[in-house]
C-alpha cells in the first residue's frame, strides 16, 4: 500500500525532534499592547508547518489591547495568575475568569483581550495556535468588524 499518507509518514519517521529551552524563547513575534508574547514553536524557530506555540505574560493590573488571531484557532493553558479573557457578545462584554490549570479556546477571528486584575501577580499562559506563524491583528475595539474579502 503506497499512497500519499504512507509516503508522508515515512518522511516524518526520519525527522528530527527540536528542543527549545524556556530560556530561549523569541520575543520577535507580533505583539499587542499590555502583554508580552514569547515564541517557542513556529515555522521560524523549528520549521513547523501547522502549529505555533508560545507563552504570554500580562503584568499585574494590566490589560492587553483588543486583538484577534485571524484564521488561527487558539488554545490557552493558564500557568499562573488569574487572567480574565474578554470578548463581545452582541452589545455586551463577556468576561471569562480563569486560574492555574484552566484551558480556554478562542475561535478564529474572535476579537478579545486579556486582563490581569491582580495587583501583585503576573499572569502567564501557554498558547498553541493552528497556524505556523503567530497571527496577531490589533484592533481599536472588541466591536471592530472583519474586513470584507476582496
Amino acid at each position: 500500500m503506497t499512497d500519499e499518507t504512507e509516503t508522508r509518514g515515512t518522511a516524518a519517521w526520519h525527522g528530527r525532534i527540536e528542543h527549545i529551552r524556556g530560556t530561549e524563547l523569541r520575543t520577535g513575534t507580533a505583539q499587542t499592547s499590555g502583554m508580552r508574547r514569547f515564541e517557542a514553536i513556529s515555522g521560524t524557530t523549528v520549521g513547523s508547518r501547522r502549529l505555533w506555540m508560545g507563552r504570554t505574560h500580562v503584568p499585574p493590573a494590566t490589560g492587553s489591547g483588543d486583538h484577534h488571531h485571524g484564521e488561527a484557532e487558539t488554545a490557552i493553558y493558564v500557568v499562573s495568575g488569574h487572567p480574565v479573557f474578554v470578548f463581545a457578545e452582541g452589545e455586551r462584554e463577556v468576561r471569562v475568569q480563569t486560574g492555574p490549570g484552566d484551558y480556554v479556546f478562542v475561535p478564529p477571528y474572535v476579537p478579545h483581550r486579556e486582563e490581569n486584575p491582580s495587583r501583585d501577580e503576573e499572569a502567564v499562559v501557554v498558547i498553541a495556535r493552528s497556524t505556523q506563524e503567530g497571527i496577531v491583528v490589533n484592533l481599536p475595539s472588541l466591536w471592530a468588524t472583519r474586513p470584507q474579502d476582496g
